[in-house]
């Protein structure tokens, strides 16, 4: 019998394989190419353009954090903005807070919904389906530029690498026009790649200076993510006012009842406690 992998090179001499059981689907849309695999340890999984976006097993990482550590710094927030997260993990987390009033999800790629509510309804469960979510099928960087000032307590940048339709999340306009659209306790949460290899990092380091720039609370924070490379995977946490250790608000976090398979508030601030290295690479940039 013929065995199937799926391998994506996270350098040019490290490749990462699942074994799958099904090639599901494939697409080639105008803006990336879309798959699906099935594998007996991993579950549904799918790629963009050849690199793992969620898989079934561990999505519950990546969205437990993008989350509900903004959301543990200020419980108040209303108006959430997400920029990306087609899969709907994201939106899925933000729907459990009641106190959520608004919640815009921003995708260039309208076929990555529709195959993720076919394919991964795990993650898409809530798209569609709540009331209280917006859909754009449209440009990331041209809606921030085009909301009003202060429209949002949270944005949620839930994008893929800094290459293709993802590259202008990583400018330095698409930041300031960020911090002009929050809120005055807004927070921005961005997807914030890895220190571990050169070219990873090299993207991480880039984003960082900027945001640095851009707002006067910057800060980083790191969760174990599997599927990702080298596992090691961070997020940015930039605010106008809130800090995220010293602003943190476990008392009320955990009186929602939320169960979680990945955060929790002894985790919250440990998950800013960075290796040394990494530290280090943070805190020279200019």
């Amino acid at each position: 019998m013929l065995d199937l992998w799926y391998s994506e090179y996270h350098t040019d001499d490290v490749k990462f394989s699942i074994k799958t059981t099904r090639h599901l689907y494939s697409e080639q849309t105008p803006f990336q190419k879309i798959d699906f695999f099935e594998s007996e340890t991993y579950g549904t999984f799918f790629t963009i353009d050849g690199l793992v976006m969620v898989t079934q097993r561990d999505e519950f990482a990546y969205h437990d954090m993008i989350c509900h550590v903004p959301m543990a710094v200020n419980p108040d927030i209303k108006r959430v903005l997400i920029i990306g997260g087609g899969d709907g993990g994201t939106a899925r987390e933000v729907c459990r807070y009641k106190g959520v009033t608004h919640i815009d999800l921003v995708d260039i790629d309208e076929r990555v919904v529709r195959l993720c509510q076919k394919y991964l309804p795990q993650t898409a469960c809530a798209l569609d389906r709540d009331e209280r979510i917006s859909m754009h099928f449209m440009d990331g960087f041209k809606f921030v530029k085009e909301a009003p000032d202060g429209a949002y307590d949270l944005i949620l940048v839930d994008s893929t690498d800094p290459i293709g339709p993802g590259e202008g999340l990583f400018t330095m306009e698409f930041y300031e026009n960020c911090y002009r659209a929050l809120s005055d306790c807004g927070i921005l949460i961005n997807q914030h790649e890895s220190p571990f290899y050169d070219n990873y990092n090299h993207e991480m380091l880039r984003a960082h200076a900027k945001i640095k720039r851009t707002f006067p609370i910057a800060k980083v924070y790191q969760f174990h993510m599997p599927t990702y490379p080298s596992g090691l995977w961070l997020f940015g946490f930039a605010s106008k006012k809130l800090d995220p250790i010293a602003d943190f608000k476990r008392e009320r976090w955990e009186a929602l009842g939320l169960k979680t398979k990945y955060y929790n508030t002894d985790l919250h601030c440990a998950a800013f406690a960075l290796p040394t290295y990494v530290k280090e690479k943070l805190d020279n940039v200019r």
